[in-house]
């Protein structure tokens, strides 16, 4: 586990945390490993998780009418997942790997509940989690409006409308 603590200290995510934060983020971490073309989570499931990923490619997905929408795609370094910190708990898209992927795995539930014994933890989880759920929001809207480009505004409203 001292391995996977130095790893996570390290992490630009976490670093600046307090020792005693990174000790208890170390108690709810564990290393995961994704098969090319698993799922890591489905839309609508309860999330429970968020990773790092140390090693692979990971797709994240919005199901669409004619199938399934890139909407970002996430490597070594980056953060996979954020639903486990906000209610109601759910993923709002598919992630699945690309190519054999490596991560370590935070217990979210684990970390809420620290984080309501320790609100300066959910302060400073929460603080490093906001700027990632406005970066995917941000990438949700670029996809989609590349996707709908061509597609006038009206006709879209119709179609919504008549829907």
């Amino acid at each position: 586990m001292e391995n996977l603590g130095r790893i996570i200290t390290e992490h630009p995510f976490m670093k600046g945390l307090e020792p005693k934060f990174i000790e208890l983020i170390v108690g709810c971490a564990s290393n995961v490993r994704f098969d090319p073309g698993a799922f890591i989570f489905r839309e609508g499931e309860e999330a429970k998780q968020f990773y790092i990923i140390r090693q692979g490619k990971v797709a994240l997905e919005i199901n669409a009418p004619k199938g399934p929408i890139t909407i970002q795609t996430l490597e070594e370094g980056e953060i996979l997942g954020w639903s486990w910190m906000a209610p109601p708990y759910y993923w709002h898209c598919d992630g699945h790997a690309l190519e054999l992927t490596r991560a370590i795995a935070f217990d979210g539930i684990c970390l809420r509940t620290k984080s309501k014994e320790d609100k300066n933890l959910g302060y400073e989880l929460m603080m490093r989690i906001a700027p990632i759920i406005v970066q995917r929001l941000e990438a949700t809207q670029l996809k989609l409006l590349d996707f709908f480009k061509g597609t006038s505004k009206n006709s879209f409203r119709r179609n919504e409308i008549g829907k």
